[in-house]
Order: structure tokens, then C-alpha cells, then sequence
């Protein structure tokens, strides 16, 4: 079955940095665009970034857009997020997924916070 851990979350002072990571499971990852999205309190969950399967090419947020950075490796069936210069509205549930899944994993908190 579809599955997808999270990993990589943590307190980070503003300014600060991390670089969150996805083993998925359970599908061909190669052949799936992936993307990460994020929840915070009180709030909708929202994407963030997408990288597509084909030509790895990228989209991202307006709020991120500049500091976050997603990648993949399809050796590793893994997707990553860098993310510098973090704000605390950056702050909530890092979450991914492939297109046409309605599975989630546990997600990964990031606190960025001074």
C-alpha cells in the first residue's frame, strides 16, 4: 500500500534552516510528480512545492518561493525539502504525497521559533 514517512522536522530559530525528507512506499515512485505540503494550526493544508516526474521541473508557493528548495532521488524513492531562511509562519505539519493519493503519513513538525 501507498505509504510515506516523514522525517527531518525540529525548532529552528528564524533565519535558521532544515531539510526535511519522504521515503515513500508502496507505488513506482519514478513515474509520480511529488509534492510537499504543510498545515498549520487552525489553517487549511496547503501545497508547497511540486517536482514533476518527468523533467524534474519545480513549482513552488508565493510564500516560499526563493527559501524552499524540493528535490528527489529515485534511487532512494525519497523526496527532500530544503528550507532556508526560515519565518515563524513557516511554522506547522510538513506533510508529501504524490499526485492522485489520498494516503498521508504522520508528518514532520518544524518550529521555527526564537
Amino acid at each position: 500500500q501507498v505509504q510515506f514517512v516523514e522525517s527531518g522536522g525540529g525548532l529552528v530559530q528564524p533565519g535558521g534552516s532544515l531539510r526535511l525528507s519522504c521515503a515513500a512506499s508502496g507505488f513506482t515512485f519514478s513515474r509520480y510528480t511529488m509534492s510537499w505540503y504543510r498545515q498549520a494550526p487552525g489553517k487549511e493544508r496547503e501545497s508547497v512545492a511540486r517536482i514533476s516526474s518527468t523533467d524534474g521541473s519545480t513549482t513552488y508557493a508565493d510564500s516560499v518561493k526563493g527559501r524552499f528548495t524540493i528535490s528527489r532521488d529515485n534511487y532512494k524513492n525519497t523526496v527532500y525539502l530544503q528550507m532556508n531562511s526560515l519565518k515563524p509562519e513557516d511554522t506547522a505539519v510538513y506533510y508529501c504525497n504524490r499526485i492522485g493519493s489520498t494516503t498521508w503519513g504522520q508528518g514532520t513538525q518544524v518550529t521555527v521559533s526564537s
